[in-house]
């Protein structure tokens, strides 16, 4: 089958192959996919660089979110045939014409959603929802802050948080990304190129209100999180979601007791072993929203096979806004 390979560690377009590889054999408690899309995220840049926590042997092949139809035997809930959306099992990731997914890891693909919005749905919305409703306990009439509004997992949130009765503000990082972000809901938008530090705190005073924002969801860290602690209400919540920026900021834990807010961790893949139940109510609660209109992804690029390394590329250096999708081959 074809498939795309990193041999060896570094930035995607200088590093990754495409070959010619034998088909995958699904292990126990695994299903084989017949690849039909896939999305890129930015963990699959780190891990061609080597940056990730989870770091498979070389050569592998890229690629952890996608849409496929279920290749040989399934299950009950993902029979042999069956079009299906989740997690791909490295080393045989989704960037090929097969991968392997973990039975645990995949669910039904909404008939709403073509192959590429349902290969951009999982990773994104089930971290929203988990962040937003297990960690945060959102409610409606509170006040939202994305950061990165524009991008695939901030529009996810800036939907959801919509869905859930919130008032969102979002924070892109360039003009061209405010439309993205109104587009996905967002009540207001925020520019932060157009802003130094200090004035980025300024602009997001004035478009939180005086009470600041009840949650904030980011997943830039660095100078964005050191802003949200400016702007955190009171009881307020910071969902730590990841580091985009690169940098991990330093928390003062004295000024969480101060202002009597909280920073909570959302590390998603750790509910399918801890409390999976959460994982099937978010399930549940997404796929409700989906028929219901209410929310899909905002795909900006749908690029063909051969065109993996440069959508990595893109996504990994900011310039993409929403979802780059790859088909398969």
């Amino acid at each position: 089958m074809k498939a795309w390979q990193v041999p060896q560690l570094g930035e995607a377009e200088e590093v990754m192959t495409l070959g010619e590889v034998d088909i995958p054999e699904p292990g126990a408690g695994e299903i084989r996919l017949r690849v039909g899309a896939v999305a890129l995220n930015f963990p699959d840049a780190l891990m061609v660089r080597g940056q990730y926590q989870d770091r498979p042997a070389l050569p592998f092949t890229p690629g952890v979110e996608l849409c496929g139809v279920v290749d040989g035997p399934g299950t009950a809930d993902a029979p042999t045939g069956s079009r299906v959306m989740g997690i791909a099992s490295m080393p045989h990731g989704a960037l090929a014409e097969y991968a392997l997914v973990k039975d645990t890891a995949v669910s039904p693909a909404p008939a709403e959603l073509d192959d590429a919005h349902a290969a951009a749905f999982t990773i994104a919305y089930q971290t929203g929802w988990v962040a937003l409703h297990q960690r945060a306990h959102l409610q409606p009439g509170e006040t939202l802050l994305v950061h990165a509004a524009a991008g695939g997992v901030g529009s996810a949130a800036v939907q959801l948080g919509k869905a859930a009765g919130a008032r969102v503000i979002g924070v892109v990082g360039s003009p061209d990304k405010i439309e993205v972000a109104v587009r996905c809901g967002a009540d207001e938008v925020i520019d932060r190129s157009a802003y130094d530090a200090d004035g980025l705190i300024a602009a997001l005073k004035s478009a939180c209100g005086r009470g600041g924002a009840d949650v904030v969801y980011d997943p830039v860290g660095g100078d964005s999180f050191t802003a949200s602690t400016k702007v955190i209400a009171f009881e307020g919540r910071i969902l730590v979601v990841g580091f985009a920026s690169g940098t991990i900021p330093k928390v003062g834990v004295n000024h969480t007791l101060v202002k009597n807010y909280g920073i909570l961790g959302v590390y998603w893949g750790l509910y399918h072993q801890r409390k999976p139940q959460v994982i099937v109510q978010a399930t549940q609660a997404l796929s409700e929203l989906v028929a219901a209109g209410r929310i899909s992804p905002e795909v900006s690029a749908v690029l063909p096979f051969e065109q993996a390394p440069a959508g990595l590329a893109a996504l990994a250096a900011g310039r993409s806004t929403g979802r780059i999708v790859v088909m398969a081959p």
